[in-house]
């Protein structure tokens, strides 16, 4: 979809108050200037100040009340988001109950072979965080975790190495945006022989490549994650039932 110039300039009005409040320039319980004060500031359109507001309550950021202008809220906690959206719970709940050793966490530029893997644009900088996930200390590893960030929310990297549950709730916090969507692709694929030694498998043994794709509600990938699961290690299962028109 192409964006207009009037739909560009609201998202760039909604992140530059974003990040102040996030930088604390408008703590929790302060008020938003007025919709006037902001047209003033950013040179725009009424419309487009709404829009942008609009965007900071979708993130959970403020909330417009009647005679009371914009307030800065508390954002809600991660679990109280995720218990509405199963899918992203199980995410939370799988990331949370193993732990993740991290070799290596630094800037890469996407090649054709990443590109293919992740869907990221040849070329592009992110910052990748590679590692196995376990259970326990003693287990095999249960998945090769490969994290593709953002470079704009490059600096939870930082915080990496003392973290060990999922990384979308991080950049929520840290950034004041919100994963409004998680698209997750499953393929079928042989265990390479550089993964074989450090999975515990043969090489050339089936498994599950995961692919997650986590969109904000600016529409910008946040994060891509590619989990590869020896087949003997993972089961997916899904319950259906019929919808009666």
């Amino acid at each position: 979809m192409t964006i207009t110039p009037a739909e560009h300039r609201y998202l760039q009005v909604a992140r530059t108050l974003r990040k102040e409040i996030v930088d604390g320039v408008y703590p929790v319980g302060s008020q938003l200037p007025t919709e006037h004060e902001l047209c003033e500031r950013f040179e725009v359109s009424r419309y487009t100040i709404r829009e942008a507001l609009r965007r900071l309550r979708d993130d959970n950021l403020v909330a417009s009340r009647p005679r009371a202008g914009t307030l800065v809220v508390p954002r809600p906690t991660s679990n109280s988001y995720a218990q509405d959206v199963m899918s992203i719970n199980d995410l939370l709940a799988f990331a949370t109950g193993a732990r993740f050793e991290i070799e290596s966490n630094a800037m890469v530029t996407i090649d054709d072979e990443l590109a293919a893997r992740t869907g990221l644009a040849v070329g592009s900088q992110w910052l990748a965080v590679r590692g196995y996930r376990r259970a326990d200390e003693s287990a095999a590893p249960l998945c090769r975790t490969e994290y593709y960030i953002n470079r704009a929310f490059a600096a939870v990297g930082r915080l990496l190495h003392r973290h060990s549950g999922p990384i979308f709730p991080l950049i929520e916090d840290l950034f004041g945006v919100s994963i409004i969507e998680v698209h997750q692709q499953i393929s079928a694929v042989l265990i390479t022989d550089e993964l074989a030694d450090a999975l515990q498998v043969e090489a050339g043994s089936a498994a599950l490549e995961m692919q997650r794709t986590y969109t904000t509600s600016d529409g910008d990938v946040a994060q891509v994650t590619v989990n590869t699961h020896p087949s003997s290690r993972y089961r997916h299962s899904m319950t259906m039932r019929r919808v009666k028109g």
